[in-house]
């Protein structure tokens, strides 16, 4: 009982924060300055034209009409069509998600794959002489680093030496799995710095909280191998934050990483709704926004399903709060 009416306040706390997020991304898209009939019709247009299409745009109504319409469309499943291309929003987004989704997917497999172990190995080693310093260095420099600049760096290594990856010619994995993993490769690995090391620093604070505990000591005095600790003792209780950052940076990267998509020149979701920014194309916005915020609290819930499945406690505490 106690555990459905954690669930069910979760879903409940998940339904709010996508209301409020609907609220801020409709008004915050009405804020950015030029309208959708100036873009459309280029600056030639005289006002009458601009007021036409306005208003068969449906744009001339006030912003709290608009918002219960669109509220209304939402509760049906249609997010709407693209003002430039006519197309339905999510038809639009179903094309490019499975392009987003590998660069997302292969950039967090890489984090994963490199923090983990990295975080357990600074934890085990950091009462070592410079161990924690060189492991604050690590995870600070791959924090501090923007993917702007890094991508930059990358794409302009890559033009100018002949390095067995052309940048700039995307090939989806739907057409040629191989291309397409070795065409994501380079902005996943890009992504996968910044992830990489929030999840080291992530993982070994997990697992120097988990340390101290008064079982590790006992196993210590039983006489168990270090990794045998680590593998047996310490990995379970420490992956709840671990799992809790995982869901985090997978909701973040599906959402679309806008600029290295554009570096890269990724025909994904982080592209189409930078162009939908300047084109002013609100159904866009508006529905990748949130799409990516439906994906952001759907995981979060799941995560925490997980953790009360690897921890008990996790939904017992939460329900009595």
């Amino acid at each position: 009982m106690l555990t459905l009416r954690w669930v069910g306040r979760r879903l409940l706390t998940g339904l709010v924060t996508l209301l409020g997020i609907a609220l801020l991304v409709f008004f915050a898209a009405r804020l950015v300055p030029g309208q959708a009939a100036s873009v459309l019709l280029g600056p030639l247009a005289t006002q009458e034209q601009r007021d036409a299409l306005t208003a068969e745009l449906g744009l001339d109504r006030d912003l709290f009409t608009q918002f219960g319409i669109w509220m209304g469309q939402i509760v049906t499943g249609d997010f709407g069509d693209s003002i430039i291309s006519g197309q339905p929003v999510l038809d639009e987004i179903a094309l490019r998600l499975p392009v987003t989704a590998t660069v997302a997917l292969l950039a967090l497999g890489i984090a994963l794959l490199v923090g983990v172990p990295l975080g357990i190995l600074q934890a085990v080693r950091s009462r070592r002489r410079g161990g924690a310093v060189v492991s604050r260095m690590i995870s600070g420099l791959g924090i501090s680093v923007p993917e702007f600049v890094l991508g930059a760096l990358v794409v302009l290594l890559f033009s100018t030496v002949p390095l067995g990856i052309t940048i700039g010619a995307f090939t989806a994995v739907t057409d040629d799995v191989w291309l397409g993993l070795v065409s994501s490769l380079l902005p996943a690995l890009v992504l996968s710095v910044f992830c990489a090391a929030a999840t080291a620093r992530t993982t070994r604070d997990a697992v120097l909280g988990v340390l101290v505990e008064p079982w590790i000591q006992a196993a210590v005095g039983r006489g168990e191998r270090p990794w045998s600790i680590v593998r047996h003792h310490v990995l379970r209780n420490a992956s709840i934050p671990i799992l809790t950052l995982a869901a985090t940076l997978l909701a973040y990267l599906l959402g679309g990483a806008v600029i290295v998509e554009g570096l890269f020149n990724v025909p994904g979701v982080g592209s189409y709704m930078l162009l939908a920014m300047d084109r002013r194309d609100y159904a866009v916005i508006q529905a990748a926004v949130m799409l990516a915020a439906v994906v952001f609290v759907v995981m979060s819930v799941l995560v925490e399903l997980a953790s009360s499945l690897v921890d008990p406690r996790v939904s017992t505490i939460g329900a009595t709060r």
